[in-house]
């Protein structure tokens, strides 16, 4: 299995994804420059957090017409896994992949810490190692983190099993229904807010997200039909 890992002007944990799927999982892994237009030959694409373009305008609003989009958009449609964190997830949304949106915390400030979360469906490509309804830890860190969408899309993503983790215990940002990360209908496109390539090593004191990527390395090569 070979997936790209986009990086994109101001791209800050790029590397963490990197190291978190080649040196933790020992998989095959390549930079991918956001001035590529083909992502041929990749399995999987991962879209990290940061933030790219400067966050001008809004967050992920101007990476959203990158290049490489083009090529990562045609990836979700054949099926292949995409998966976004943090800014990822804002640029997924951006980009019509996933619903609704992210905003400004409630708290009109950056938030910065690990939060608890519910696993609310094991039913994707990235979390079939987990346990649904399992509680985990991963940090966050964003200003821009609080998910909304509108109520028929809420109940919609209520209705399918495409809310993938909740908040527990806390809303650090004012997401509605607590969401913290949402899956396309056919589970093969994930965004969230939390950050698990940060939670993969012990010596960083949580392998909370080391779940996540073992979930898409075991899933392999699979296209998701829909």
């Amino acid at each position: 299995m070979k997936i790209a890992v986009i990086v994109f002007p101001g791209s800050n944990c790029d590397i963490d994804i990197y190291e978190a799927l080649h040196t933790v999982c020992g998989a095959d892994v390549d930079y991918v420059s956001h001035k590529q237009e083909s992502l041929a030959g990749y399995d999987a694409v991962m879209l990290p957090g940061g933030f790219s373009y400067g966050d001008y305008l809004r967050a992920g609003a101007i990476a959203r017409f990158s290049p490489v989009m083009g090529a990562v958009v045609e990836m979700a449609r054949a099926g292949k896994p995409v998966f976004g964190t943090c800014n990822g997830f804002q640029i997924l949304t951006e980009a019509g992949l996933l619903p609704g949106g992210l905003k400004r915390n409630d708290s009109q400030q950056f938030v910065c810490k690990t939060v608890p979360l519910e696993v609310v469906s094991n039913r994707t490509l990235f979390t079939s190692q987990y346990q649904e309804h399992e509680q985990i830890a991963l940090p966050i860190a964003h200003a821009d983190g609080s998910y909304y969408a509108d109520q028929e899309t809420l109940d919609q993503l209520e209705a399918h099993h495409q809310v993938v983790f909740r908040y527990a215990e806390e809303n650090p940002n004012g997401s509605l229904r607590n969401i913290a990360g949402i899956c396309n209908e056919r589970g093969n496109v994930l965004g969230m807010m939390p950050h698990p390539e940060r939670a993969v090593e012990a010596l960083l004191g949580n392998t909370d997200g080391l779940r996540l990527f073992k979930s898409l390395l075991a899933n392999g090569s699979v296209k998701v039909e829909e």
